[in-house]
């Protein structure tokens, strides 16, 4: 049986830990190395951590001082010995049978990245992620493996993120890739991307919802800071440049329109905080690609509305 190896970072998350690691130990595929990376939380995670290890000999602890998400995703990298991978949030959960499913789909069709659906859950309930375009059964190109992820409104259940997604090890090997330590919000999108661009890698979709992503009030993408803000708009414009030099510029706009999103939000935080200086900079930033945000957004004339209205902001 197939050894899958699961990262785990973790900060300071002692309310949601033992549910995660719960989902994660009942897997139905039993060959697990769990590989838990305490970033220096200050509450009980890294206590909660050592005791699952000292009852589950496959789960192997690391402790470090905090430096972010980047870095404890990249101890996880530097140090899994599966024949697969996988990631989970420490506060999310897993359904039971998620690693067997998506390794039965992997193997089925002879690729080496299988994704799943997914649950949105937060303190008030949970809402199944679902693809408002049809993804074919079956083998996934690598130009839809990069384009689903930029579709969103299309694709919702396939997304960028890391965690509804199982890798096969060669790949992650092969690559030599690591996730950009200068970069807070974004980093998983900039990850999968890298990764299914530079070993052009087909995929395959199980649309069954099997992984349960918790977005909590406190999650960086709820954060109000420009500063990291301004992260995720440099992810869509090293995707947009990634795209151009890997073959496939004829989806680059795709990179472009979501770029012009970001920059969008940045906009209104910037206006909010009387951030003159940021604001002209993004405005100026979506004039350069309006045209590629009207042609991905072409189905929702608000969102085009809005774009140019957040154009005519000035801070007073």
């Amino acid at each position: 049986m197939e050894k899958i190896s699961v990262i785990i970072p973790a900060y300071n998350v002692e309310a949601y830990i033992r549910k995660c690691l719960d989902s994660v130990i009942k897997q139905t595929h039993e060959n697990l190395e769990i590989l838990l990376i305490n970033d220096g939380s200050i509450d009980n995670s890294g206590l909660i951590c050592d005791e699952y290890a000292a009852k589950d000999n496959r789960i192997k602890v690391f402790h470090k001082e905090n430096g972010g998400l980047s870095t404890a995703l990249n101890i996880g990298l530097s140090n899994f010995t599966g024949d697969y991978l996988g990631f989970v949030d420490s506060d999310d959960r897993i359904e039971p049978d998620m690693y067997k499913i998506l390794l039965r789909a992997a193997k089925r069709e002879c690729v080496p990245i299988s994704v799943a659906g997914y649950y949105k859950a937060t303190e008030t309930g949970s809402t199944q992620m679902t693809n408002r375009d049809k993804i074919p059964c079956g083998e996934i190109s690598t130009e839809n493996m990069l384009l689903y992820p930029l579709k969103r409104d299309s694709y919702m259940g396939f997304c960028g993120y890391v965690w509804n997604k199982l890798y096969c090890a060669e790949i992650i090997k092969t690559s030599g890739l690591y996730f950009d330590e200068k970069i807070r919000y974004g980093m998983d999108v900039l990850f999968y991307i890298s990764l299914v661009s530079m070993v052009n890698s087909n995929g395959i979709y199980t649309d069954k919802p099997i992984y349960h992503y918790f977005q909590r009030d406190t999650a960086i993408s709820k954060t109000e800071s420009v500063d990291i803000m301004t992260d995720i708009v440099t992810v869509y414009k090293r995707v947009e440049h990634i795209l151009e030099n890997s073959g496939y510029s004829h989806i680059s706009y795709w990179a472009r329109g979501f770029y012009c999103h970001h920059a969008g939000v940045v906009v209104e935080a910037a206006y909010k905080n009387n951030d003159e200086k940021t604001l002209t900079l993004m405005q100026n930033e979506i004039r350069k690609h309006i045209d590629d945000y009207i042609k991905t957004n072409k189905e929702f004339p608000d969102k085009i509305e809005r774009m140019r209205s957040l154009l005519d902001l000035e801070v007073k």
